[in-house]
């Protein structure tokens, strides 16, 4: 197929553009910022633009990966958020309806699942998050926008028949987090790959699994996050003693933390369960946890990408 994927020249677009091809796709790249897998400078917000593209290229199917991001709160004003998260997503699902589309996979966030209350972790247990989790409660406008989007997606099959799938990814940026400076970046990201996180390559993948997958399924919302160790009854041991479960589950976890000069989480807040992904759309992270400690045991390379000084490409263009 001919897929249009937008958000190309993005962290994500650079391993998922390769890997469609890779499947045998031709890939369309849309991104307001210009990459090797960037056909198209310009933004979904651009209605006139999003029209050409379908018309020129003949698009078959789409992967809306662009949009903005929780970082990107500092940079731009609400109305952008609006504007490209929102109406952009409208933009191409219209085009796609009147294309005569049976498919597209829209890339949302975990993040538009946690409230205030969940950030601040005041509760005496972890909070165990799925698809059924609510009531949902964004607790800024990326979050807010992207539900926005999430509920285009859903109308866009229930009124018109365009198989949807949402993917609600955890954590997959190689930079370091904007608001946690302790632990390391590396030993935070290690860390989140038990309850929050997973590679920018499974996130990827799990995109080409939704693509194939969408029609027969017809619209459905998926947590995509690396398979977590733990089950809802360890909520409170988690939010008490963290380091424990897991030394429970890994007992030579401590030890080799411990050789590298890195620290197991003495509380988790929140465990992420990408079960249902696994059940419905049949994906399941290749990378988790347990990678990270052969990783560690076997002086390998770390199964993840860490870049402290990654910068969006849109946001070198000034």
């Amino acid at each position: 197929m001919r897929i249009l994927l937008t958000g190309s020249s993005g962290w994500l677009g650079r391993f998922l553009a390769p890997m469609l091809r890779g499947a045998g796709h031709q890939v369309v790249g849309l991104d307001v910022a210009p990459g090797v897998d960037t056909n198209v400078l310009g933004s979904v917000a651009d209605r006139a633009l999003v029209e050409r593209v379908f018309a020129e290229h003949g698009v078959e199917a789409v992967i809306h990966a662009g949009g903005l991001h929780k970082p990107d709160i500092v940079r731009y004003p609400a109305q952008t958020f609006v504007d490209v998260n929102v109406a952009g997503t409208l933009n191409l699902l219209e085009c796609a309806k009147a294309a005569g589309h049976d498919r597209f996979v829209f890339t949302s966030t975990t993040s538009l699942m946690i409230s205030q209350a969940i950030r601040d972790e005041a509760g005496e247990s972890a909070v165990w998050l799925d698809e059924a989790s609510g009531p949902i409660a964004p607790r800024n406008i990326y979050g807010v926008t992207k539900l926005a989007a999430e509920g285009l997606c859903r109308i866009a099959w229930a009124e018109q028949g365009l198989a949807t799938i949402v993917l609600r990814t955890g954590r997959f940026f190689p930079e370091d987090d904007d608001t946690h400076a302790t632990p390391s970046g590396e030993n935070l990201k290690a860390n989140e790959l038990l309850h929050r996180r997973l590679t920018v390559e499974d996130a990827a993948r799990a995109h080409l699994v939704a693509l194939e997958r969408a029609p027969a399924i017809g619209h459905g919302v998926f947590v995509i996050s690396a398979p977590t160790p733990f089950a809802r009854a360890d909520c409170a041991a988690l939010k008490q003693d963290a380091a424990a479960v897991i030394a429970r589950a890994f007992p030579d976890a401590p030890a080799l933390y411990a050789a590298r000069g890195w620290t197991l989480p003495a509380s988790i807040g929140r465990v992420y369960d990408s079960s249902l992904a696994e059940r419905v759309l049949g994906f399941r992270c290749a990378t988790d946890f347990a990678a990270v400690l052969a990783a560690l045991r076997a002086g390998a390379p770390l199964p993840f990408a860490h870049d402290p000084f990654y910068v969006s490409p849109k946001e070198t263009l000034g």
